[in-house]
């Protein structure tokens, strides 16, 4: 079930909230709780039932160590390394079972069985997240008593297939609590705002540019070769598909969580604005940074152990990091450059010779932001490609890129451009905020040049646009101020986000998966 679908926004989410709220309005607290549980294992097992398997094994055994490694005996340190190489055996083995097989065939020549599944939904966002909860028993941050509690605390249906990684101190406190009616409602409204605007990031953004990217990454991977235009055309299409993508996906599931009054943590804050990889990785995927650092990183020594040392720590930890998000050299290499990007980033901020200094901090800025921006755009060339020879041949393509195969894209542009003027200012303004590509009549224009049209627009989206939480919280605040042209404002934005609700509802016909459902 996607939070996309008719199914999810029609049916599921009212059903769960009413059964929810009633419960909380009638003092059932407890009965509230079973209900989000029930409700969150139906969710997952929507996707396919034999899932609810591997969940609940997963959960049973993650339960049953966590209450011995919470008794700190002289036996919980041996229940905390047993329960977490159980967690890793089963990401491994379902994860990354085939990955190391056919890396040992080609290594020794001996091939180890393939194994034809499909991998579970959010495999790794519940396996992180009881990885945390374990190491957090054992440092006496986190005890769990009841049963139900953890199950939701695992499957709690807004995070549980692509996040964000929550942790048992920060989700417990939040269940059986009552509120007055004035904050429940408050709450609703809130969070139907921020999904609202979540689920306008991913169907009428993400996915109108997914076309562009499929095109250029689809010719790579089956060998044929791609021009210049196309492949840069293809290359940004995924940079600002992968980041409304999930950007929706975590304003949707703050949103959701918001309605049912359970706060999440914020996993996304507008990462394209950074001017360093640093500032990057404190803004993209905010909760799996957090893991990395708290979990790995410190573990490893951290900058407890020289320079080099930190910045080796920092390489293999990016390098695992690619490899959570996928089993293939792909991500291994994407990690190693996001790795190597963090170290360098230390470096020059330690290192930087005084002419650095001297240039004034808007240069400076500009300079770091083009910076950070290009290795991100690298990096996810390997993230979306289906091999590295296929990332090979999109980076050479974009290599070649000549004034000459400019000029011939802009020529090309513009007289395509001319039969769309024609047509009217509407149908212009269709293709400059990437209606276009979705509708049956392009109009005559090629995929690549209603693109080009929607970059500026999405590019300063997604650079300078506030985040959706943000945007919700001033609507908030609008319509709870005494001044009249303020709620008048607020009224407006309720009116516009009741548009923008209609405008998806049209559009979920042939509802997507979210791009991070995959790992």
């Amino acid at each position: 079930m996607l939070f996309n679908s008719f199914e999810f926004v029609l049916f599921f989410l009212p059903a769960t909230l009413l059964a929810y709220h009633a419960c909380r309005a009638g003092g059932l607290l407890r009965a509230s709780v079973a209900v989000l549980a029930a409700a969150s294992v139906f969710f997952y097992g929507w996707w396919d039932w034999r899932n609810l398997f591997i969940l609940g094994a997963s959960v049973l055994f993650n339960y049953g160590v966590g209450r011995r490694v919470a008794a700190r005996g002289s036996q919980g340190r041996r229940w905390l390394v047993a329960g977490i190489a159980g967690d890793l055996a089963l990401l491994g083995f379902f994860k990354y079972w085939n990955f190391f097989a056919d890396n040992l065939a080609w290594a020794t020549g001996w091939q180890a069985p393939v194994l034809r599944f499909a991998l579970p939904l959010g495999i790794s966002f519940f396996t992180f997240t009881q990885i945390a909860f374990l190491v957090d028993a054992w440092r006496g941050k986190a005890r769990e008593y009841r049963l139900v509690d953890y199950v939701l605390f695992v499957s709690y249906f807004p995070h549980l297939i692509a996040g964000p990684i929550i942790h048992h101190k920060q989700f417990m406190p939040q269940l059986g609590r009552r509120f007055p009616a004035w904050k429940v409602l408050d709450d609703l409204a809130l969070g139907l705002a921020i999904f609202v605007l979540g689920l306008g990031k991913k169907v009428l953004l993400a996915d109108n540019v997914a076309g562009v990217a499929n095109v250029a990454f689809g010719a790579a991977a089956q060998g044929q070769p791609v021009d210049p235009v196309t492949a840069w055309a293809g290359v940004a299409a995924y940079t600002l598909q992968l980041y409304f993508d999930f950007s929706g996906y975590s304003d949707m599931a703050v949103g959701l969580s918001k309605m049912l009054g359970i706060n999440l943590p914020i996993n996304f804050n507008a990462p394209y604005r950074s001017a360093s990889m640093i500032e990057f990785w404190r803004r993209w995927h905010m909760t799996l940074s957090r893991f990395l650092r708290d979990y790995l990183y410190i573990p490893l020594g951290g900058n407890r152990r020289g320079r080099l040392r930190r910045y080796l720590n920092l390489l293999a930890t990016m390098v695992l990091g690619g490899l959570w998000h996928g089993a293939g050299w792909t991500f291994v290499i994407w990690g190693a450059i996001h790795g190597g990007a963090l170290a360098l980033n230390h470096w020059w901020r330690e290192r930087a010779p005084a002419a650095w200094h001297a240039i004034p901090t808007p240069v400076r800025v500009l300079l770091g932001w083009f910076a950070t921006f290009s290795v991100v755009m690298v990096g996810w060339v390997y993230f979306r490609s289906h091999d590295v020879a296929a990332a090979h041949r999109l980076l050479g393509a974009m290599g070649s890129l000549s004034g000459a195969s400019i000029l011939a894209f802009a020529a090309t542009g513009y007289r395509e451009l001319q039969t769309l003027w024609t047509l009217g200012w509407r149908d212009l303004g269709f293709a400059m905020v990437g209606v276009a590509p979705i509708m049956s009549d392009p109009f005559g224009v090629s995929p690549n040049v209603r693109f080009a049209l929607a970059v500026p627009f999405l590019l300063g989206a997604s650079i300078f646009g506030p985040t959706g939480l943000a945007l919700a919280c001033t609507f908030r605040r609008m319509g709870a101020s005494p001044r009249l042209a303020a709620r008048a404002r607020a009224c407006a934005a309720a009116v516009l986000l009741a548009v923008l609700a209609f405008v998806c509802l049209g559009h979920m016909n042939n509802a997507t998966e979210f791009l991070y459902f995959q790992f």
